[in-house]
């Protein structure tokens, strides 16, 4: 399975407690600039790059970019919106006319961008919502919401371009409109009565551990339904959105999600397994590669689980005889 990495994880590291980051030196850093450092420090271990436009890239850095991905790819040009201040209070979901319209320009730009250098696109709508009972009128913001969405997945549409929709519960917005699975393909069937059908799911594994989401069983589900576009893979406590090294926690999680990825045949029409990491304190690069080890380890535990025997045990829902089958595969 090819990999991409979201170029975010190379960053100053900021938090609202400490805004200059845990590792300054990095800020102000061109975008270039980050994606040479990744590149020499991690080799074939990845294929393609992930960038929010306008912040990370645009046509006044592609060339410099491209030059510095060595022949690497760019997979998705990711909604931006989120990072600027003027959408605090929204920018699909803007009650401001004006203020929308530079949103959804904005976000046409994006898929145009895509579509010109041969990538998909991210729409995660983090600054779509509320932190407040009463705050907006539901009805009209999710109205809104769904018209913005469709805008840019038609214009993706028309490139021959696929648009990714990532769901979180929480952040930047303290209550995120498209919070949950169920939420986003509300929204996706929604767009498909419009004759809208080039929107799939990114499953960002944290966001979906926070709210309780069983990893394999979603992708399972998605996958089912022709929906499963896109992966962005980290781990974390649960509680918050840590995207800390692939494997370090919800390891069990992740290695059946790794065996249900393999039953679906993700990656076998180009899906990517994307990496969206922050690592605050960590070594950067390296955390990166230990992510990409990591998983290909987990990776090689789902290979060797007996999947005959599995199926069977599954049959009669014996979770004795399942993990007996798992830990055989972790040399047990």
């Amino acid at each position: 399975m090819k990999t991409s990495l979201g170029i975010w994880a190379l960053g100053p590291m900021v938090t609202r407690f400490v805004p200059g980051g845990y590792q300054p030196e990095h800020a102000g850093e061109p975008t270039a600039v980050k994606v040479r450092r990744a590149v020499e420090g991690l080799g074939d271990l990845m294929d393609d790059f992930e960038f929010h436009y306008p912040a990370e890239l645009s046509h006044e850095n592609l060339d410099e970019v491209r030059a510095a991905l060595d022949g690497h790819g760019i997979y998705t040009v990711c909604s931006g919106l989120h990072l600027d201040p003027r959408f605090g209070k929204g920018a699909l979901t803007s009650l401001d006319d004006s203020l929308r319209a530079d949103a959804l320009r904005l976000n046409r730009e994006a898929a145009e961008l895509a579509a010109d250098v041969g990538a998909h696109m991210i729409i995660w709508p983090g600054g779509e919502g509320y932190n407040y009972p009463f705050q907006v009128p539901y009805a009209e913001v999710w109205a809104r919401l769904i018209d913005g969405i469709a805008d840019a997945a038609q214009a993706l549409a028309d490139r021959g371009r696929l648009l990714f929709l990532e769901h979180k519960n929480s952040e930047p917005a303290m209550k995120i409109h498209m919070g949950n699975v169920g939420m986003t393909l509300h929204v996706i069937h929604t767009l498909r009565a419009r004759g809208i059908t080039n929107v799939k799911v990114n499953m960002d594994w944290q966001h979906l551990i926070m709210n309780g989401e069983h990893l394999p069983e979603y992708a399972a589900l998605l996958a089912a339904e022709g929906l499963l576009g896109h992966q962005h893979a980290n781990s974390g406590w649960g509680t918050f959105d840590d995207d800390n090294m692939v494997g370090a926690t919800a390891f069990m999680e992740t290695l059946e999600l790794a065996l249900e990825l393999r039953r679906v045949g993700y990656g076998s029409n180009g899906e990517r397994l994307g990496f969206d990491l922050y690592p605050y304190t960590e070594d950067q690069v390296a955390a990166v590669k230990r992510s990409v080890l990591q998983w290909r380890f987990i990776d090689s535990v789902a290979a060797r689980i007996d999947e005959p025997a599995l199926r069977e045990a599954q049959s009669r829902k014996d979770a004795v005889a399942a993990y007996e089958l798992v830990y055989a595969a972790l040399g047990a």
